[in-house]
């Protein structure tokens, strides 16, 4: 996708795209097809440079998606991801890869980083579990560049990282031009941003205000959401410092899961509320220094931030009662590095960081929307973790290089568990995960990759103090202290090649094994131990196309072998609730039309193979499709965009749950339309 500002014609022929005389482009046109060159064989800490399957968005590319109310869709287009909002308000954004589907649909199990800043929060009760991501925060007008890490190969990155990584960076003042966008879809929904973008005297400033509003597809749902960014960049000598804050508010209210069983035989509809609404609400404010050498790759890196977290979600589970969850936090921490490079050959980066994670976190009974004096959870915490990192690459010949990495994390805690006070205690632990991996890039259109990885997720503190979790008034005595359970570590084995026989065309296949060798169970009331490993094996292939100057297409398709509990508890099924076949395919077409340039694009995107249990007995989820359609088209300072998504199947969703009288589901709609104008100055 385009946006409307100078740039010169060379520029725009070297993209690939029509050059036009009558309007001015900005931007290199990156489109979905778009074959970018291989990079796996340089010395580089850049994640396109890991021996591993890594999928890049662009800040282009995330224009012509339909992202609307959930950022989650800037994932659509990744290779073997299940990404997507729960659609119950701002509740978290999912992101599920490689089989991994605990706490998945909040984005556990993969660490997801922005501008250096871990996004994963732990021990969550405002949330969905243990280190659910909350990205509505961001806007696409925030985001520069996205890079899917497949796998935990970097030692850049710490807890969480068992499936993957995301390495999120935002944009500066000098990448964009200011403008102004509305935006109208169906269920009333209407969005307008501002972004301001300048530079003066070497300070490079970018504001971007949004503010979104809709009322949702089923009866009770409504989301009220602001945001405010504001980053200031400037290179001083050899070195590029950044500063930015961040404000996210956001009111919400869902309608639960609906019973698959009863949808079926009429006895409620697909907009129907699940006894009492849910409801919440969240406030964020962020602050952030980054600095960077501001040539090449070689020196000093640094990143500090804080931010004051609060976030507060009603669930409800009875026909007067809400299980009401809320965090209210203060983290801190930051990372310091150096990069070591020797010419082309060799690179070394070594470096630690520290995160500070302390306030309340607890779950409330409620009845009639009022507080009781029953807890679920009911925690004051202090979560401090340290980890040293070292990362080194060698090519001992232009045509091999190899990769070791290594991290060390401890963690100390403090947590206050005001439900059973008997249950107060500290935790101190740690963990080492290394990292080897190779790429060997035997002709200029050839690249084969391995690797051999271990990654981890820390223990949660309901695991290390525990009790009772039904609905109870605190107390001294009832808990019980697991200071045995260790943090959740992977092994991950994975091979792949991309062939890039042409500029035009380039194509990527990986396998993948992976062992989890400490599975953290409830095996008893209050009693947490690691007794079930599990076992991931999967295939993924996608390619991509320039079929002409003005056409791309891309494709994928990703196969869980098998995803599966190697010892799982009496009376419980031993397969992952997990799709077995995710499918991708689009195509772009893009050329002048008129006196303007028109951006035409069709995704499609189809799950199929997930199963779930009632009991031991084995069923599976009706499948689920989604098509998307966009039509934009640039005159002048302005960009139009019309657009549409598709859900044609009935009972299709990429969530649901199996319980003892079935399938929960969260019905979609058939059809949302929506249409956006943004002006450029």
């Amino acid at each position: 996708m385009v946006a409307c500002a100078p740039a010169s014609a060379a520029e725009t022929e070297t993209a690939g795209i029509t050059e036009l005389s009558t309007i001015e482009v900005t931007g290199k046109g990156n489109n979905p097809g778009a074959i970018k060159p291989l990079a796996r064989n340089k010395v580089s800490n850049a994640p396109d440079s890991l021996p591993a399957s890594v999928s890049t968005i662009t800040d282009e590319e995330i224009r012509t998606l339909n992202v609307g109310r959930d950022i989650s869709n800037i994932y659509r287009r990744v290779p073997g991801v299940v990404a997507n909002n729960i659609d119950q308000g701002d509740t978290g954004n999912g992101f599920r890869m490689r089989g991994f589907t605990t706490n998945g649909t909040h984005g556990a199990d993969v660490a997801v980083h922005v501008d250096g800043v871990p996004q994963n929060i732990p021990s969550s009760q405002g949330g969905a579990g243990h280190g659910p991501v909350f990205m509505e925060w961001l806007t696409p007008q925030m985001i520069k560049r996205v890079d899917v890490i497949k796998g935990p190969v970097s030692a850049l990155y710490g807890d969480q990282n068992r499936a993957g990584a995301v390495n999120i960076e935002t944009l500066d003042g000098g990448d964009v031009a200011s403008s102004i966008g509305l935006e109208v879809t169906s269920f009333d929904g209407r969005r307008a941003n501002l972004v301001l973008s300048g530079e003066h005297e070497g300070f490079e400033s970018l504001l971007v205000a949004d503010i979104y509003k809709t009322n949702g597809y089923r009866k009770a749902a409504e989301t009220n959401r602001d945001n405010y960014f504001w980053k200031l960049s400037k290179v001083i000598d050899d070195a590029r410092y950044s500063v930015r804050f961040s404000h996210y508010q956001s009111d919400f209210k869902n309608d639960g899961y609906l019973n698959l069983p009863a949808l079926k035989a009429g006895k409620i509809s697909r907009r129907d509320t699940d006894n009492l609404y849910g409801f919440g609400n969240a406030n964020r404010n962020t602050y952030v220094l980054n600095r960077s050498p501001a040539e090449g790759e070689e020196g000093l890196y640094y990143t500090a931030y804080f931010e004051d977290f609060k976030r507060v979600r009603g669930i409800a589970n009875g026909t007067s009662t809400h299980n009401y969850g809320k965090d209210d936090r203060d983290i801190y921490g930051g990372r310091l590095a150096y990069n070591f490079v020797y010419e082309n050959a060799a690179a070394l980066m070594i470096g630690a960081d520290i995160r500070r994670d302390k306030g309340d976190a607890y779950r409330q009974q409620y009845r009639n929307f009022e507080p009781t004096q029953n807890y679920y959870f009911d925690f004051d915490m202090d979560l401090i973790t340290y980890g040293v990192f070292a990362q080194g690459q060698y090519k001992p010949v232009d045509s091999l290089k190899l990769l070791a990495g290594l991290r060390y994390d401890r963690f100390d805690y403090d947590i206050d568990n005001r439900k059973f006070r008997n249950a107060d205690t500290g935790y101190h632990s740690s963990v080492t995960t290394p990292k080897f991996g190779l790429v060997w890039t035997p002709v200029e259109q050839l690249e084969v990759f391995t690797n051999a990885a271990q990654g981890f997720r820390s223990p949660a503190a309901e695991y290390i103090s525990s009790g009772n979790s039904g609905a109870l008034p605190p107390s001294e005595s009832g808990g019980r202290i697991n200071g045995n359970v260790r943090p959740s570590k992977v092994t991950s084995y994975d091979i792949g090649f991309t062939l890039r026989p042409t500029e035009r065309f380039s194509s990527t296949t990986e396998f993948y094994y992976i062992q989890n060798d400490s599975e953290t169970l409830q095996t008893s009331p209050g009693v947490f131990e690691q007794v079930s490993d599990t076992t991931r094996k999967g295939v993924e292939t996608s390619f991509n196309y320039q079929a002409t100057s003005t056409v791309s297409t891309y494709a994928s398709y990703g196969r869980i072998l098998d995803a599966v509990i190697d010892n799982p508890p009496a009376g419980t099924g031993d397969r992952l609730v997990v799709p077995e076949h995710t499918y991708k395919a689009g195509v772009q077409y893009r050329d002048a039309f008129m006196a303007g340039q028109l951006t035409l694009n069709a995704d499609a995107y189809h799950l199929t193979g997930i199963p779930y249990y009632m009991g031991t007995e084995r069923k599976e989820m009706p499948v689920y499709t989604r098509y998307d359609l966009r039509a934009s088209y640039d005159y002048a300072d302005y960009q139009f965009s019309v657009y549409g998504t598709f859900q044609p199947h009935r009972y299709g969703t990429e969530v649901a749950y199996g319980t003892s009288s079935g399938l929960v589901i969260v019905p979609q709609p058939s059809t949302t339309l929506g249409a956006s104008v943004r002006y450029f100055f």
